[in-house]
Formats: structure tokens, sequence, C-alpha cells
């Protein structure tokens, strides 16, 4: 599985409009109802905000991955958000966030959830690309840097 297979260009939004943790991930549920990628927009809300209100997920290195599992969904849905400013997210590190990963995931598929969750730490392990993706311009340049990073680690 590749990323830049359950991302879609539309799915990326470069800047978020948001301020706050909670707003910018339901923009980003929101983003993946209004482009047919979920159907139940607002248990997706539900289930990422559940999930993100156990334990943040962000990550460290501004960087926050949420995600939720619902029966809303057939398969794995990914959204990106750039936000305009970094948004404070109780990240393990203390510092705020200039790049959101949403993950939705169908409730019954947790080793396809487990595997992509994995290749999103894996991506962004490099340095440059992480610093690259933080300042993209747009959704097309954002999702070019993914699959060209793919494409490099698939060669490695």
């Amino acid at each position: 599985m590749r990323l830049s297979e359950i991302l879609r260009t539309d799915c990326i939004k470069v800047p978020l409009a948001s301020t706050d943790k909670q707003a910018a991930l339901f923009e980003l549920v929101e983003l993946m109802g209004a482009v047919g990628a979920v159907t139940e927009v607002q248990q997706l809300k539900d289930a990422v905000w559940e999930r993100e209100s156990t334990r943040t997920t962000g990550i460290g290195h501004g960087i926050g991955i949420p995600h939720g599992k619902t029966d809303c969904l057939d398969e794995l849905h990914m959204a990106i958000g750039l936000p305009a400013s970094p948004i404070e997210f109780g990240a393990i590190d203390g510092k705020p966030v200039e790049l959101i990963i949403l993950l939705a995931s169908p409730a019954d598929q947790t080793g396809a959830h487990i595997q992509a969750l994995a290749k999103i730490s894996r991506i962004l392990t490099d340095d440059a690309f992480r610093d690259a993706v933080k300042i993209a311009e747009s959704a097309e340049q954002l999702y070019e840097m993914l699959i060209q990073h793919e494409a490099e680690l698939a060669g490695a």
C-alpha cells in the first residue's frame, strides 16, 4: 500500500482555515465528506475526537497524526492539512503542530490501519521531506512531494 493510493488531492487543504486543534480535525473530516470519501461526517468526527481525547496524536516535530475508525467507511482514507499558523496540539514534545495528517479507517480493518500509520510515521522520519511538506504552497505540490518520496523509498 502506498499512502498516495489513500489520499486524493481534494483531501489536502493548504492552508487550513482553523486555528485550534478540534476545529482543524473537524475541518479535515468535513473535507473528506465534501468529496464523498465519507458519508457519515459526524460519526467520523466523533471517532476522531474520541481517539484524540484519550491521548494526543501530536507526535512531535510539528506533526499531528489524528486517526479514527468507524463503520461508516468501506476503505482507508487520508486527509492532510497545513495550518496557516502552528496549532497547539498537546504534542509529546510540547511544540505546536504545522502538519496534520488525518487517517480514517473502517472499524474492522485494524491491520490496514496500523500499516498506514506505520507508513505515515516512516515517511516523516526524513527531516528534509518533513520540512519540505510543511511549506508546500498547494495541495497539488504536497501530493507530488508524497508521490516522489514514496517512489524514492520504493527504489531504496
